[in-house]
């Protein structure tokens, strides 16, 4: 087989490669061309703001490689012609540089504009019981603080990154911990302290809007709202999958997250058997190392 051959077998084979990697990555594509959205507001907002950029950098590309084309060409070299020596245009380098600023501006001012609906948290939907508030609690103003807080009801939940599995702790007496799978009503705005007990992770549900670094020793916030209408009709449940966006040592890709939105009084119920499993496991685990201990000390009397 020819040398020339296999380097263009090698050539077809290396893009379909990338290709077939990509595809079998879909957590980390997050969206072919955008940002994955619908799953929360700030996730809206994210993809409004790529959409915007991303169609203002169309135009300038096609506008400077047409240009570019027409170019080449209007003016490609011709027998018996010389081509023009031209040195500098003083208008048109004028005009281009103002061009990039008032673009520049265009973005920065778009992107303090959206930025508010993408940090700040809105409030919640529902109350504690799952009843409708959005007549109470729309267009309230929020405290500011590191992250601002909406008023009406919120629930704080803490993530904790750890080789290789998230650890959310849930508000409330019971101290509930759960692992991989955060489970939440929807329509309540849910406020995240981030944080990592080893090496720096990073949070990332791709539809529930931006990542955040859980870096040991900081706390860092984010925050999503998914809608009550999230939950495909005749479903109890809708599921946003996502991994650990940072790596963070040799297991990296396994460390997976997913967050699961139900209505108030599934996730009430929820919670309340998870609380009972765990508390039955720890009255079985009392009595089993009751048991070892008196077969122990029963062995040691014989």
């Amino acid at each position: 087989m020819s040398e020339g051959r296999n380097r263009r077998r090698l050539l077809l084979a290396l893009p379909l490669a990338l290709v077939a990697a990509l595809l079998a990555a879909p957590a980390a594509r997050a969206g072919l061309l955008f940002p994955e959205s619908g799953g929360s507001p700030n996730a809206d907002s994210i993809h409004t703001l790529y959409v915007m950029v991303f169609i203002l950098a169309l135009f300038i590309f096609v506008g400077v490689e047409g240009t570019l084309l027409w170019a080449l060409f209007k003016f490609k070299a011709k027998k018996g012609a010389t081509a023009a020596q031209i040195h500098g245009n003083t208008k048109l380098e004028i005009g281009w540089t103002l061009g990039a600023f008032v673009i520049l501006l265009f973005i920065t001012v778009f992107t303090f504009i959206q930025l508010p609906s993408i940090k700040n948290p809105k409030p919640s939907l529902i109350d504690e019981n799952g009843r409708e508030l959005t007549a109470q609690v729309d267009g309230m103003q929020v405290a500011a603080t590191n992250q601002s807080t909406p008023k009406g009801p919120t629930m704080t939940i803490e993530v904790n990154g750890q080789q290789y599995v998230w650890r959310y702790l849930y508000p409330g007496q019971d101290q509930l911990l759960t692992y991989t799978d955060m489970v939440v009503p929807v329509g309540m705005t849910v406020l995240l302290d981030i944080t990592a007990d080893d090496v720096v992770h990073s949070w990332w549900i791709p539809k529930l809007g931006g990542k955040m670094d859980a870096v040991p020793g900081y706390t860092n916030k984010l925050w999503f709202r998914i809608p009550p209408d999230a939950i495909p009709e005749g479903q109890k449940q809708v599921v946003y999958t996502g991994q650990c966006a940072e790596l963070c040592g040799r297991n990296h890709a396994n460390m997976y997250g997913r967050v699961i939105g139900m209505r108030m009084a599934d996730y009430k119920k929820w919670y309340a058997d998870k609380v009972q499993q765990l508390k039955t496991a720890e009255t079985d685990v009392a009595e089993q190392q009751k048991k070892l201990t008196e077969q122990e000390s029963q062995g040691g009397d014989e």
